[in-house]
Parts: structure tokens; sequence; C-alpha cells
């Protein structure tokens, strides 16, 4: 008896300027073609709809999710499926503004075809999920006046003026910009004073940028965590340009930059921290947040991944070639012959 894989496409109609919409027939074939029996999902604006689908989809035994849409529909797919003892493979085709998860996973965006075909592929990595107090997020977490400045800079204006434009935002915002108190509780210490940001990435695409965690590393188990301690504008602007400018603020006395799987945060004397996930409003502090090591399968362009950027080279060349051997499985039998 042949079992049948099943997978489901759960897409938003209205990311990337409704391209889904138009693209859904030519992924389900690609689909289709690589084993699976196929069927969609689209995303409706009630809260929580996303998060319900992703969960009854992952408990009726379905062996694939492709999440297709932004970061946002990235992170309601996970935080249906991440809670679960059993877990579906998931899929990305990323339609929406920034796709820092795509770019980490060297997804093609804006091509949903070609991300599909990324799935067909067979390639994949076991990637860290983050939790915080009981809620899971993808790429980023992080507290305080800095971390809207990546998600307020229009995409077309990034495109435009490059990394100019985050110096402009920044600038915008540096009136606002004020220290808050803050206790970081993290495995190598502890920081309490005041800060403009604190930061945990998964990945190492933020907002379109690879040089604010140059270093992140995919299926460590370790967040990357970032403090900003100064407030001051000027200090403010020369942190700007270190990062825009090739990562060299990872060395900077400014700021604390190093490896966590926990993080307790804290506002005391009754201050306000709001909380940041994956570029939506995650509640406030307290928090406490746990880097959940390679709990998801998720399909990558393997291949095009650094090597220093996934946790080991030899699970990287592993996972190739059981990809290769799967796709072609006389393969492995032809190149026994020709020994």
């Amino acid at each position: 008896m042949i079992m049948v894989k099943r997978a489901r496409l759960i897409y938003n109609p209205v990311s990337g300027h409704e391209i889904m919409e138009r693209n859904v027939a030519g992924v389900l074939s690609v689909l289709e073609d690589a084993g699976y029996e196929s069927s969609t999902f689209r995303t409706r604006p009630q809260e929580g709809s996303t998060e319900a689908e992703a969960a009854r989809v992952a408990e009726a035994g379905f062996d694939l999710i492709v999440a297709a849409g932004g970061d946002g529909t990235i992170n309601e797919v996970v935080n249906g499926i991440a809670g679960l003892p059993k877990r579906p493979m998931l899929g990305i085709i990323p339609v929406g503004t920034t796709n820092d998860y795509a770019r980490a996973l060297k997804i093609p965006r804006e091509d949903p075809v070609g991300a599909a075909k990324v799935i067909a592929k067979g390639e994949h990595i076991g990637v860290d999920i983050g939790r915080a107090n009981d809620t899971y997020f993808v790429n980023i977490a992080g507290g305080g006046n800095m971390m809207d400045l990546t998600y307020e800079v229009q995409s077309d204006v990034k495109s435009a003026l490059g990394y100019l434009a985050y110096l402009l935002k920044g600038a915008e915002m540096l009136p606002r910009m004020r220290p808050i108190p803050m206790h970081l509780a993290y495995d190598d210490g502890e920081y309490d004073g005041e800060a403009s940001m604190f930061f945990l990435s998964l990945t190492n695409s933020v907002g379109g940028l690879e040089t604010i965690a140059p270093d992140a590393v995919l299926g460590d188990g370790q967040f990357t965590l970032m403090i900003v301690k100064t407030a001051n504008l000027v200090e403010i602007v020369q942190l700007l340009t270190m990062v825009l400018t090739g990562g060299r603020h990872v060395n900077d006395d400014r700021i604390i930059y190093t490896q966590t799987r926990h993080l307790d945060v804290a506002a005391p004397h009754g201050e306000q921290l709001k909380v940041n996930l994956d570029g939506e409003y995650g509640g406030d502090a307290p928090m406490h947040f746990v880097n959940l090591k390679q709990h998801i399968q998720a399909f990558a362009n393997v291949a095009d991944i650094p090597d220093e950027a996934i946790a080991t080279q030899e699970a990287k060349k592993k996972l190739i070639e059981t990809a290769r051997t799967l796709k072609d499985p006389d393969q492995e039998v032809n190149s026994d012959k020709n020994k």
C-alpha cells in the first residue's frame, strides 16, 4: 500500500499585491508533482483563524504545511503548530514586504512557484523557534524605542535609498528616543540599567538587513542577544552607521552582544516595556524567552546557505546528499556500479 503524503497550502490572499491568488494553481502543481496530495486554505481577517487552521491540519496528520505570505503569516502558522507534540514539515512561500525568514533560508522571494520548487527539491533543516511566555516567534523579539526602526522603513524607500533609508528614519525617530530601565538576565550574565533597546534574533536577517546579527547560526539553539545601552542621539547615529556599514557594532562598548538560550526581561519602577515579536506587539514585560532548538523541520535552499550560517557543515552536507538520493533513488545504485 502506497502512503500518500498530504500538504495544506495556507496562504494570505492579499500579501504581495495579491500575488498568491495568481499563483495558487502553479504552486499546487509543483507540490502534486513532488508527491503531495494538496489542498488550500485562504487566511481570514478573524484573529486566530490561521493558527487554528494550522493546528487542525497538524492534528489531522498532514505531512506538510506551506505558509504563503509575509513574516506575519509564517508567525501565525508556527504559533498553530509549535506547541504540539507532533509537528508537520514547514514550507515557506514568501510574498510579503520584508520576508526575513525566507532571506535566511535562501528561498526565492516574489516567486511563489520558484519557492514551491525549493520544497520539491527536498532539502530541509531543523530551525530554532523562540518562545516568549506562551507565544512563539520565528525571527526576532525585542523591546525599547529603537525596535520600530527596521519596520517603519517602507520597502520602496529602502529599495531606492538602501542603508541611507535607515539613517533617515533613524534621524526622524531620534527625538523620541529615551532610555528605559530594564533588568535582563541571560545565560552569561545580567544587565540592570537603562537601555534604548534589547533585541533577540534567530536568523541573520532583520528588516531586510543581514548586518544586525551577522553571526547568527541556524539550528544552533542560541539566540543572538543585543542590548543597546546608550540613548544619546549622537551615539545612536554612530551605532546605526556601524550596523549599516558592515556590522562593526558587535564589538562596540555601548552594546552588549552575545549568544544565549534564555532571557528574562523585567521593567522595574513600574515602567511599561512593550515587547515586539516578529514585527508585531507581543505583550509587556515581564517576559521569559527560551530557544527551542531545531523545533521544526523547514524546507530551505540548503546548498545556498553559507556553511557558517548552519549549525554544522557536516550536517549540511548530509542534508544535501539525502535530498539528492530521495530525488533520484537510482543515483546511489548507479554510483555503486561505477566504482
